[in-house]
């Protein structure tokens, strides 16, 4: 699956509608961003089972305000709606493809479970 350009008008439904989702929180003017795009676009082709989006910061202020983007690129994944990673900074391509690969095997129910802990904690 090439990747997609979220806003807010399609960005929970697209994080609802797929098991993974991975971000890439960008903007025109940032250098690392320009030179992850191509990483990023060409990892995507690997993955057609996995939802690739793109969200020009800029654009999308109140996205990026909500997930707190302070500093971009910035990659995100959700598993079944749980964010499971958040970092800024661009990955090298070999980088990029083991990330990818451990976020596809994490127990999901164990991720869930201590997701609850951490709630019930508060």
């Amino acid at each position: 699956m090439a990747t997609v350009t979220l806003d807010k008008e399609n960005f929970e439904q697209t994080v609802n509608g797929h098991d993974m989702v991975i971000i890439d929180f960008w903007a025109s003017w940032c250098g690392p961003c320009k030179a992850f795009a191509p990483i990023f676009e060409k990892v995507s082709a690997r993955y057609p089972d996995i939802v690739f989006g793109k969200v020009e910061t800029d654009e999308q202020q109140e996205l990026a305000h909500a997930f707190q983007i302070r500093s971009i690129p910035t990659l995100m994944i959700f598993r079944e709606k749980i964010i499971i990673f958040s970092q800024p900074g661009m990955l090298p391509e070999p980088q990029f493809v083991e990330l990818i690969e451990k976020a596809s095997m994490l127990d999901m129910d164990q991720v869930r479970k201590e997701v609850s802990e951490q709630v019930s904690e508060r």
